[in-house]
């Protein structure tokens, strides 16, 4: 009887720990860093697309701990025809898009975060939807780093932030719009 209790408990340590291993292992694959140079890469998402959508955004977290500056200059993807650098910005009321022709400096020392309404990354001629859930390997281009891989967890379509819930993106809570009516 001694010996029943003794398994049973062993057993039931073992579940424990294994389903504690495959909780810290959950929170890995979605905290994933990936360091290249003095560069540490985190937060790699995008956000889903409709069906038939040919451009999305993905964003990302780039931190340098080096002592010279690098430059995101562009990427790549299976899943897209090009990958490019964006910047969203509000100018004289008026919110614009363009693309940063020379790149994206990271200082040493400082961070920059890629997110919604301000820098971000743009998938053109998308080849299917990103759907919400996979994970889309983009390879980012770096001036001094060079060429580093990483994968992409897809949010939802007007996701704001990694892990975030799906919902609109809610023009009339972005400041200075231009005060189109909505």
């Amino acid at each position: 009887m001694q010996i029943k209790q003794t398994v049973l408990r062993s057993v039931a340590g073992l579940i424990a720990a294994i389903a504690m291993l495959g909780y810290g292992l959950a929170g890995v694959a979605l905290a994933q860093e990936v360091r290249t140079g003095d560069l540490v890469i985190t937060q790699a998402w995008a956000r889903a697309t409709p069906g038939g959508a040919k451009v999305g955004g993905a964003y990302l977290t780039i931190e340098n701990k080096g002592t010279t500056a690098d430059r995101l200059i562009g990427g790549s993807a299976d899943v897209a025809g090009k990958v490019e650098v964006h910047e969203m910005a509000t100018r004289n009321g008026v919110m614009t898009m363009r693309a940063l022709d020379n790149g994206l400096t990271i200082e040493p020392g400082k961070t920059v975060k890629l997110a919604p309404g301000g820098y971000h990354l743009m998938m053109f001629d998308l080849k299917s939807p990103l759907k919400q859930g996979d994970k889309v390997p983009v390879v980012l281009d770096f001036e001094k780093a060079g060429k580093v891989t990483l994968s992409f967890t897809v949010e939802g379509v007007g996701a704001q932030a990694p892990g975030a819930a799906s919902g609109g993106m809610d023009m009339k809570k972005i400041p200075e719009h231009s005060g189109a009516k909505m």
